[in-house]
Order: C-alpha cells, then structure tokens, then sequence
C-alpha cells in the first residue's frame, strides 16, 4: 500500500473523555496529518476494538490510513490500513502473514541490526526513536541522530523519527533522509490540535524537502 509518513500523528487518549478525544484526534486530521497510529495499552480488546472503529470511521473521511499499535486482532476487526509492532510485540514476519501483503506493517527499530531484520521480516516502514525524551507512558530509550542516519542507510523503506519531537526542535533532523516525523504530545496536548498539525506538517515538509525521494 502506497502512503505518506510525512506527519504520522500519535494518539494518547489518557487524561480525555471519549468525546474530547475524538474531537481532538478528528482536528488533527483537518490540520494535516498524513498516517494515524491508535496506541491504547490499557484497554480491554472489546473497548479497544469500539473506539478502533470510531476512529476509523473519522480516518476514513480525510482518506488518512489507519494503523493499530500492536494488537493484529484489532487491526483485522476493524480493517484498519495498517498494524505497527514493537520489539517485544508479535513479531514482523508473523504480522505480515496475518495481515496479508495489501496491509501496511510497521515496526519499531533502534539499530542497523534491528532496521534490517524488520525490512528482511516485511515491515513497511521503521520508527526509530526516541530522539528526545518523552512525556508518554511508553518506556523509551534514547537514539542518536548517528544511528538514524545509518538505519535510513541500511534499508529501502520509510523511515520515521519518534520521540518528544515538535515544530521547535525537528532541525536536529536536518540532513537525516528521514521520510517524516511521529509525534504524539505536540498535537495531542496541544491548545488546538488542528493549528498544530498545520504548523507541524508545513516544518516537517520543510524539512524533507531537501531529502532525496529514495523510496
């Protein structure tokens, strides 16, 4: 499947009611985010599965693509575009089965190692993080800019820097290849979701301008 990882949006529905939070995952979609991952850690597979399908049917009005943090069952419930693993979730090669070859797969990697054995296994894109430290439940450790480069080297998919990135600081990035950002408070906490995405699409194509269309 063909998509744009330009400005791959977070969500992090702690601290809101369902409304609000949909609400806010819905101006971000207005503002410009191009891919949407749904991440819920404490749900049950039942409440998961419902705001899956709320989600998605907002998604699927700005034509944005869907993927599911690390539940393949949820992703297939609800068709969603795309399902992304963690190291410590199912494996790459298993989800891909599971999801057949017309889904998007993701994976997480923080090494060259790591990056290849993802793109071997048949993920589609790569977010490689953190790059700074975060204000999300996710226990993150720290990836140089150094080793981002070299993992945008070692393989032909996308690849996505995560991890307390915002229109402020994503200069750091300059000169990386990257094929776009993840970010989950810089829209997710933010006044207004949707002024944000603009703000935060117009950087992050600023910024990839300069890369060369490798992928």
């Amino acid at each position: 499947m063909i998509f744009d990882s330009a400005l791959y949006f977070v969500t992090d529905s702690n601290g809101y009611i369902e409304d609000e939070f949909l609400s806010r995952v819905e101006e971000a979609c207005k503002g410009g985010v191009t891919l949407l991952q749904l991440r819920e850690k404490d749900k049950t597979t039942r409440e998961y599965i419902k705001l899956a399908e709320k989600v998605h049917g907002i998604t699927r009005r700005y034509n944005i693509p869907l993927i599911i943090d690390d539940r393949v069952d949820v992703a297939l419930a609800v068709d969603a575009e795309g399902v992304h693993v963690g190291r410590s979730d199912m494996p790459v090669k298993t989800a891909r089965r599971l999801m057949g070859e017309n889904k998007i797969v993701g994976a997480t990697a923080k090494t060259v190692e790591q990056a290849r054995e993802a793109y071997s296994d048949g993920a589609d894109y790569l977010g490689v993080g953190a790059i700074y430290p975060t204000t999300t439940k996710v226990i993150t450790k720290l990836t140089s800019v150094d080793t981002l480069k070299e993992i945008v080297k070692s393989v032909p998919i996308k690849v996505n820097a995560i991890g307390g990135l915002n229109k402020d600081n994503i200069g750091v990035l300059k000169d990386s290849g990257i094929d776009g950002i993840c970010v989950v408070s810089a829209i997710m906490k933010a006044d207004s979701p949707l002024l944000a995405a603009k703000d935060l699409k117009a950087a992050a194509e600023d910024l990839l301008d300069g890369f060369s269309k490798r992928k």
